[in-house]
């Protein structure tokens, strides 16, 4: 049976995960920390936390799908071929160590300790790497090399430590790699849609027990917040990161991690 509070505490963490997902503070910190403050353990193996980061996909789907509707229904053209392959190049490196370290991950890397690490260091690397001067050299999606995409997948692999944060590391990767902010921000949004989409089903199988009827009820309500909080985001932050760096986001970063290193771990 369903209980209202928990009925509460998924709507908030689909809401955060919203919040959170697509930008460089890590959407998995933030709703694992906020499962803990609120007492959020009804959902076993961090399940529940997964699943619903495929509302936010869903959102990059809708915001998104006049390009990837082109993609699907016009894969003869050299432009869009070429953005499949870039895709897949970069899915690739996340989805291969994905299978190899999901059990060790799960269970040696899913704690606050590790949380407050990951948010402290990513956030001094944003801080020095976005106060050395770069020249962007890609201004397109279309005109990303094969090499460049597979090379930005490398980077999102440092996502599977939780705290990292996927679209940050995405993200930074791809502007040191050469791309400008725009491009390599809408590169990372895309490459969000095969690799939590894998996640959520791999995790779905792993975990098929938990799906009980309330614990499916919980996730839907949780996806389905996930995906309206985070349509909200999306726009927004397209809009911010063409104009502003990421050191607000890596201040953020550090002090969260602070708080949680003397506070929660």
């Amino acid at each position: 049976m369903l209980h209202l509070a928990d009925l509460f505490k998924a709507i908030f963490l689909g809401i955060v995960e919203g919040l959170t997902e697509f930008i460089p503070v890590s959407s998995t910190a933030h709703l694992l920390i906020s499962s803990y403050l609120i007492d959020f353990q009804t959902i076993k193996n961090s399940l529940f936390e997964i699943v619903i980061q495929f509302g936010a996909i869903l959102a990059i789907c809708v915001i998104y799908r006049q390009k990837i509707f082109s993609v699907i229904f016009n894969l003869k053209q050299k432009s869009e071929q070429k953005f499949a392959i870039n895709l897949a190049l970069a899915f690739l490196p996340a989805a291969v160590l994905g299978a190899l370290l999901h059990g060790f991950i799960k269970q040696f890397l899913f704690s606050n300790f590790v949380i407050a690490l990951t948010l402290i260091i990513g956030g001094v690397l944003m801080i020095l790497i976005e106060r050395k001067p770069r020249e962007a050299k890609v201004f397109e999606l279309e005109n990303i090399k094969p090499k460049t995409a597979f090379q930005i997948g490398l980077f999102q692999t440092l996502a599977m430590i939780p705290g990292v944060s996927r679209s940050g590391a995405t993200i930074i990767g791809a502007l040191l790699l050469g791309l400008n902010r725009k491009a390599a921000t809408e590169f990372s949004f895309f490459l969000a849609i095969p690799t939590i989409a894998a996640a959520t089903l791999y995790d779905l199988l792993k975990n098929s027990s938990e799906l009980t009827g309330a614990n499916i009820e919980l996730i839907i309500i949780g996806l389905l917040a996930a995906f309206f909080s985070a349509i909200l985001v999306i726009k927004w932050f397209i809009n911010f990161v063409s104009k502003h760096s990421f050191i607000p986001f890596g201040i953020y970063r550090i002090v969260v991690g602070v708080l949680i290193l003397f506070f929660i771990s």
